[in-house]
């Protein structure tokens, strides 16, 4: 069971706009052409920030419309949100506030010797850092540069630094970066 942070961010290091877009990423590849179908097989259970869970509202839910999506994961998911967020009936969310520590030991049971997926942002991945929970960051590099926007990870990490395990290229847009996370 290993702790990850997965995400894709643009060459320059954000992993969204400034208001939040990801219309830079889709054009550079398609999920299912990645490592994202073998990724998800091996998660139990997922943390997100209230930004990611709000995006995913507008975009792929989209509550109340003529066509509403449908919630892409199966997995228990905990939002981490200071304010009230709608779920989505039927669905497993879990809205939470604070400490990610006694958070992620809920999500270890439930996650039942799977994986956790830290989904984003780059803060809430950061927190579990700082907690010393992250093991792993694979970050699929896209080949564009947005100047500014939302940091793929807040954080200084320098001594020790990450460990590359592995490099691996999607299509002619992306490289994906496996490191993992160095305990103290």
């Amino acid at each position: 069971m290993r702790t990850q942070y997965y995400t894709a961010a643009s060459l320059d290091g954000f992993i969204a706009t400034k208001d939040d877009s990801l219309e830079w990423l889709f054009p550079l590849a398609d999920p299912d052409q990645t490592s994202y179908p073998q990724f998800i097989k091996d998660v139990g259970a997922l943390a997100m920030g209230s930004a990611t869970y709000e995006w995913m509202l507008r975009h792929l839910i989209k509550p109340g419309s003529a066509a509403p999506g449908e919630w892409p994961y199966e997995q228990p998911t905990w939002v981490f949100s200071t304010r009230e967020l709608p779920g989505i009936p039927g669905k497993d969310i879990r809205f939470v506030r604070g400490d990610v520590r006694p958070v992620h030991r809920q999500m270890r049971s439930a996650a039942n010797g799977k994986n956790i997926w830290i989904v984003g942002g780059g803060e809430l991945a950061g927190r579990f850092l700082d907690a010393g929970l992250l093991d792993e960051i694979i970050v699929q590099v896209g080949s564009v540069t947005l100047g500014s926007g939302k940091p793929l990870l807040p954080r200084t990490i320098t001594s020790p630094s990450l460990k590359l395990v592995s490099v691996q290229r999607f299509g002619e847009g992306i490289a994906e970066l496996r490191y993992e996370v160095p305990r103290p």
